[in-house]
């Protein structure tokens, strides 16, 4: 049985179209599959980056079906889990779950989660736009390696990573779009780090790149 997980993590920039993100995935997802990689993962949010005019609830509503069809037919022609960022509809009206899927090789969703702590500074209202998920992270085997979920600001919260450790996981998988800002990048380092070291267990941070993030 095999016991190892090669992972690539896509730290990329991504646009507020989604199909132009679907491109970018397709790309990227070629390359790590032909390197080797058992599993991709992109960022939080890569189904398509927000702006103030067109906030996650209108990225959604044409593409949230859709968006995850094509990852899933992409994920079973290159023979790799994916692991990305999505928007989710809920039954706000102008609100979005932040979740994260993985699908298998074989169209299924093996994991989904839902970003639990929203993020709220730096003129950045993650709750104006977006419902907090209120389930646990899962924790999963994928090519014999338990595997755990968080997103982005997650990582300033321990007790969920103790809360994955205990669960037996042995990796956990951080989609994030960390946003730049006074010390920002040294604080995105050393929380990957801490939770690492505290739980003894690895920690794989995929962030977003471009003008206003530490990717």
């Amino acid at each position: 049985m095999q016991t190892n997980l090669t992972i690539a993590l896509a730290q990329v920039d991504i646009a507020t179209d989604p199909a132009i993100n679907l491109r970018k995935a397709e790309v990227f997802t070629k390359q790590a599959a032909s390197q080797g990689a058992d599993i991709i993962v992109f960022p939080e949010m890569f189904m398509g980056l927000p702006t103030p005019d067109r906030p996650p609830i209108k990225i959604v509503e044409d593409n949230e079906h859709t968006f995850i069809k094509q990852l899933k037919t992409l994920s079973s022609e290159m023979g790799i889990i994916i692991t990305a960022g999505c928007w989710e509809n809920c039954q706000d009206s102008q609100r979005v779950y932040n979740t994260v899927y993985t699908i298998s090789p074989e169209g299924r969703t093996i994991a989904a989660y839902r970003k639990m702590h929203l993020f709220d500074a730096l003129s950045v209202r993650e709750p104006d736009t977006m419902v907090p998920g209120n389930a646990l992270p899962p924790v999963v085997e994928i090519a014999g390696i338990r595997v755990g979920f968080a997103i982005c600001y997650d990582l300033r919260f321990p007790e969920l990573f103790r809360y994955l450790s205990g669960q037996e996981a042995q990796l956990i998988i951080v989609p994030s779009a960390w946003y730049q800002g006074p010390m920002k990048e040294d604080h995105w380092i050393n929380l990957l780090r801490a939770r690492a070291i505290e739980n003894t267990i690895y920690v794989a941070g995929c962030n977003l790149t471009g003008p206003s993030f530490c990717g």
